[in-house]
């Protein structure tokens, strides 16, 4: 008999310093046919070596371990497990704990308040390459760093965002307002293999390598608005 693990299309480490509450995460997870728990851990060092061994697709990331900031271990986590996306669970409306959590590398951020659907569609958007993060605490996040990015001169990269073209730079700010490809591709009367080719081209010019990077980039530089 199949291992219905191996049906599942996501592998998920959830990292929890509470043994409840990763075995409350593994049910309600496992309710859903595409997600699997790969592996369960209580602390940064478990994580990683974890995350190295397991290579999941998803690390689910309690932000306080035991009183530690557990996103000061996000970039190793990303270094043991390079295909892996960081969703990070916290139950702080702090803007800059948001903030650093954008910084140091994670994919999305859910509130511990937000209902279970939630936070199955997040893990679902960041899988997909998509960035998960509340909008209005986003929108106030971005706007900081994106007036820290001015205070410095933006000279090294005035030659890369000429390099755009006309078209390029709606792909950037419609990303920018948290159009996905389909709606872009509506929005601007193509295909979405032609939105694909757009963003392959965008990602090369600037230097970034996803979404997350890109957004970041574009508010940087006035390439598109930071939501409101």
């Amino acid at each position: 008999m199949a291992d219905p693990q191996k049906t599942r299309n996501v592998n998920i480490l959830i990292v929890d310093d509470h043994a409840v509450i990763r075995a409350g995460l593994r049910l309600l997870l496992e309710t859903d046919p595409r997600f699997g728990i790969c592996g369960d851990v209580g602390n940064c060092p478990d994580a990683v070596e974890a995350a190295e061994q397991l290579q999941p697709d998803i690390i689910l990331l309690d932000i306080d371990l035991d009183g530690e900031n557990a996103l000061t271990c996000v970039p190793t986590l990303l270094k043991s497990a390079p295909a892996a996306r960081v969703l990070v669970l916290t139950g702080t409306g702090d803007s800059n704990v948001h903030a650093q959590a954008l910084k140091v590398g994670a994919m999305g951020l859910v509130l511990k308040e937000k209902a279970a659907e939630v936070l199955l569609k997040a893990i679902e958007k960041v899988h997909q390459g998509e960035v998960w993060f509340d909008r209005t605490i986003m929108g106030s996040v971005l706007s900081e760093m994106s007036r820290g990015g001015r205070q410095a001169s933006a000279n090294p990269e005035e030659a890369r965002i000429a390099s755009l073209t006309d078209r390029e730079r709606e792909v950037i700010n419609l990303i920018g307002e948290g159009l996905k490809n389909k709606q872009i591709a509506e929005r601007l009367f193509i295909s979405n293999t032609t939105v694909r080719h757009h963003l392959t081209s965008i990602f090369d010019k600037l230097g970034v390598t996803d979404r997350l990077e890109l957004v970041i980039y574009a508010y940087r530089h006035n390439l598109a608005k930071p939501p409101r």
